[in-house]
């Protein structure tokens, strides 16, 4: 806005004398100092005494006084327009805010087409400690198994229970996953050998894409083997090994002959269908299935994430100088103590899993 009648006539005045001045600051929507512009609250006599109309008229500094006038409605667009800036930044911080406090089910909705569209959250877990204990086997047995290594919670032996592992550290990134996870210790040359990276899938795969959308998390304090200990052949078993980054060696239920300069791996996948009631069953295996025809048995109608062990361990060359605690290759298994906090878990599985989103090891999309 701008005021050039005003200047107009107030300049007018220095020729015309009092009476012109007089005609000038009676103007309409000048007849009192309490002139409102639209859009704007009122100027006090304080903020603009150059308006009022009992000062006695100097003709002298009247163009002094009007210079300010055609001046203050730039002023105020400024003003405007830096308290405009400010609320439009105000409102993205707030709304910034509000996305990383998102409650569970916004996360994948909010990522929409940004989103890896994989059902898949992972828990990498370093090597803690080696024992002949087996709180799942042999409970309150100690030395009663073979040589097992174990990772996850620091505290795992043949007496842990799930308050032992709720309040124990962990070598896990997530930090808040507690769980306790434990597999036969390798050795080559009968010298124990350690994964270098141990991780712990949890994913939603090998099932429809509605199954999906309905996974639970497993239940905090559920125990679960997978694998065989005791298969007399590569047809007893569900384990696989291959080489880290030699595509061209063949996987196999046995140890492969891995080239040097990769790793030897392990995969095993865990069942994903649970009966929906018992945290643990007399041969540790059976409260949980595998998917038929790509959906969980009515035996089994609770679909909970795979939970897929990867191991890589740094060895490489004659597999003939392998062997695990439990004898060869395709005698692979693997043990699972859930102790995530229930809350976390099920974040993570309404926020990654059901929506089929890649997450890191926050649970959050990648």
């Amino acid at each position: 806005m701008s005021f050039p009648p005003v200047a107009g006539r107030i300049d007018k005045s220095r020729h015309t004398g009092d009476a012109g001045t007089k005609r000038a600051l009676s103007l309409p929507g000048l007849t009192s100092h309490h002139h409102v512009w639209p859009g704007h609250t009122p100027l006090s006599s304080a903020a603009a005494p150059e308006l009022s109309l009992t000062r006695p008229p100097d003709r002298s500094h009247t163009m002094d006084r009007a210079a300010p006038l055609s001046g203050m409605p730039r002023r105020l667009r400024l003003a405007t327009a830096i308290g405009a800036l400010l609320v439009l930044l105000g409102t993205y911080l707030v709304s910034a805010t509000e996305r990383a406090d998102a409650a569970p089910g916004q996360v994948g909705a909010d990522f929409g087409a940004n989103a890896i569209r994989v059902a898949e959250f992972p828990a990498d877990c370093t090597y803690s400690h080696r024992l002949p204990d087996d709180p799942i086997i042999f409970p309150g047995l100690p030395g009663a198994s073979h040589m097992h290594s174990f990772f996850g919670s620091t505290v795992t032996n043949a007496n842990t229970t799930l308050p032992d592992l709720v309040n124990s550290p962990t070598t896990c990134n997530p930090r808040v996953d507690v769980s306790s996870y434990w597999v036969p210790t390798l050795y080559r040359d009968n010298v124990a050998v350690e994964p270098a990276i141990a991780t712990f899938y949890y994913l939603g795969e090998g099932v429809r894409a509605d199954v999906v959308a309905n996974t639970q998390p497993f239940p905090q304090g559920l125990r679960l083997v997978a694998g065989n200990a005791k298969a007399t052949g590569p047809n007893d078993s569900i384990a696989r090994w291959s080489c880290l980054h030699a595509g061209h060696v063949p996987p196999s239920k046995d140890f492969v002959n891995c080239p040097s300069g990769t790793m030897l791996e392990s995969y095993l996948d865990f069942p994903q269908c649970w009966n929906g009631r018992d945290l643990d069953s007399p041969d540790h295996k059976s409260h949980l299935a595998y998917p038929v025809n790509q959906a969980c048995p009515s035996t089994h109608p609770v679909h909970v994430p795979k939970l897929r062990q990867v191991l890589r361990y740094p060895v490489t060359g004659d597999p003939s100088r392998f062997r695990l605690a439990s004898g060869p290759g395709y005698t692979m298994h693997g043990d699972f103590f859930n102790a995530w906090p229930v809350a976390e878990l099920a974040r993570r599985v309404q926020d990654c899993i059901r929506p089929v989103i890649k997450c890191g090891h926050d649970g959050r999309p990648i």
